[in-house]
């Protein structure tokens, strides 16, 4: 039987707390088929469609943005976290389940009208996609999409992309937080 994506991603109980599966995608990666499978899979849906950058969400997004750009012979543009960048910026402040947080990217990462594809490797709440969305948005690029290897549909991500007229893919979901 041929392995799929979810065969290739580690879950670990009880971290970062009690209750939460972590799903690791450290083990995704460190496996060749694997890793060139996801980054396949994350692919297909947008060829022939032109993407002027891929841009990488702090901090997995860099390690498969950076694979898919190669892939599509194209710029990578990272969005991280605030004071993680050298020169000029604009940010984007986001909710996290208890507090806020911040996204940042230099201030000429992308041109008006630039075709960027979003990705990241993980899809909870989305808020940290909607900020990496709004950034991109601000500098004027067309965001033609999100991609993911893990969506968690109970933590209402994709619904919040969605509403946001925002084209979502995922590889695999996992039930459950």
């Amino acid at each position: 039987m041929m392995p799929n994506i979810r065969d290739y991603i580690r879950s670990i109980a009880d971290f970062p707390h009690e209750g939460i599966i972590f799903r690791d995608v450290t083990t995704l990666f460190a496996d060749a088929r694997g890793f060139r499978m996801a980054i396949d899979q994350l692919l297909h849906p947008y060829a022939g469609i032109p993407i002027d950058k891929v841009v990488g969400l702090e901090a997995r997004g860099f390690i498969l943005g950076g694979a898919l750009a190669h892939q599509l012979s194209t710029g990578f543009v990272p969005i991280r976290k605030k004071g993680k960048l050298p020169g000029a910026v604009i940010s984007e402040a986001y909710q996290l389940e208890y507090g806020e947080a911040v996204m940042e990217v230099h201030d000429d990462a992308l041109k008006p009208g630039e075709r960027v594809l979003i990705v990241d490797d993980l899809l909870a709440t989305g808020g940290t996609a909607e900020a990496g969305i709004k950034l991109c948005r601000r500098l004027g690029a067309e965001v033609i999409g999100c991609a993911f290897v893990i969506d968690l549909p109970e933590l209402g991500g994709r619904a919040k992309l969605e509403q946001m007229q925002m084209p979502v893919h995922v590889l695999t979901s996992f039930e459950g937080a």
